[in-house]
């Protein structure tokens, strides 16, 4: 399929499989750049997942050679600007709302980066929960090299990822470095052979899936909320935050400890109890 023949509904593509949707950027002949067609695409397939049954956890992967080189310098740039504020204001909020969507979501979120991952696309690798990437990926601020500054996000992205030295180095430079130096600074949890990257984050997702999903959505939230607040901020938060989460759900808090104490039929520090067991 060539571009001009991708409809906007096909730019991004996803299955479901043993309770893991497989999402993919569907752009494979630009790198799965982002374009407001695949923008506006994203959002209604995160509509559509995102209180499923059928979805307990939500990979992110790119189709092709990458898994996103950026956001697309004709169609989100050059077309956009031609048309005038007003619609490049829109195709940004259509572009930042995905990802705002992406870090808060109801389910855990991986980021399995099979290959280019560019500019824009930090925005989505830092939204995920978790990130994998394969050692052959590549990762790059190229912005100073077209003149302009890593914007949409890419710096705070850079600066909450990495230390100060490399994100500096990283914005600067714009050099590329692969999986595992991504996985090295902190950009991604791991890095492995490509060959066996839909593997490890299939063991991940697996594992993720036997977890609470109520106590995984409080987590998933209190991790985000306390990297900005001061110690005393945090601890407040922390308590409201497991209040709420025990409140909502609070048979499976207790089923969890009926396990260990009474049954003894598991260990919480060797694995989750079994969440089958209550309703």
């Amino acid at each position: 399929m060539t571009e001009a023949e991708r409809k906007e509904e096909d730019t991004v593509a996803y299955t479901i499989e043993n309770g893991i949707a497989w999402v993919k950027f569907n752009r494979p002949e630009k790198r799965n750049c982002m374009s407001p067609k695949l923008n506006r695409q994203m959002m209604r397939v995160l509509d559509e997942l995102e209180f499923s049954d059928e979805v307990g956890v939500l990979v992110l992967t790119g189709e092709g050679s990458a898994w996103s080189a950026g956001m697309d310098l004709k169609e989100y740039f050059r077309e956009t600007e031609a048309q005038g504020l007003g619609a490049v204001r829109k195709s940004q909020s259509e572009a930042y709302g995905w990802w705002r969507r992406l870090r808060w979501y109801q389910k855990p979120t991986i980021a399995m980066v099979n290959g280019w991952c560019f500019g824009g696309g930090y925005g989505p690798l830092h939204a995920c929960d978790l990130a994998f990437a394969a050692d052959e990926a590549q990762f790059g601020l190229s912005e100073i090299n077209w003149g302009i500054l890593p914007g949409g996000g890419a710096t705070k992205v850079a600066t909450n990822l990495l230390n100060m030295r490399n994100a500096m180095y990283h914005a600067m430079m714009g050099e590329n470095i692969d999986g595992k130096k991504a996985a090295e600074w902190g950009l991604v949890n791991e890095s492995v052979p490509l060959d066996k990257l839909k593997g490890r984050v299939t063991e991940v997702a697996n594992v993720l899936l036997e977890k609470n999903p109520v106590a995984l959505k409080a987590t998933k939230d209190a991790v985000r909320r306390v990297m900005e607040m001061t110690y005393d901020n945090a601890e407040d938060f922390l308590i409201r935050a497991q209040e709420a989460a025990n409140s909502f759900d609070n048979d499976g808090r207790k089923e969890g400890i009926r396990q260990f104490i009474d049954d003894k039929s598991y260990k919480p520090g060797l694995g989750a109890y079994d969440k089958s067991k209550h309703s």
